[in-house]
């Protein structure tokens, strides 16, 4: 992928709990590892959502009579 240059306006405080929490030194780093982890949030639910659509139909007792 290709790189953009860009301004953007950050809480200080937000910052610096980000750089104390990660021991990441440049806010380029902090910002593409903020992006990466929020893709992968936004990915995970979406999958969650996909996959909790199926209907299974569990019958608890019939399982734990199969496993005595």
């Amino acid at each position: 992928g290709g790189y953009m240059k860009t301004t953007i306006v950050l809480e200080d405080v937000k910052l610096k709990k980000a750089f104390a929490l990660t021991k990441i030194k440049t806010k380029t780093e902090l910002i593409d590892v903020a992006l990466d982890n929020l893709i992968k949030r936004y990915q995970i639910q979406n999958i969650k959502k996909y996959f909790g659509k199926s209907d299974l139909k569990i019958d608890l007792d019939s399982m734990r009579k199969r496993e005595q």
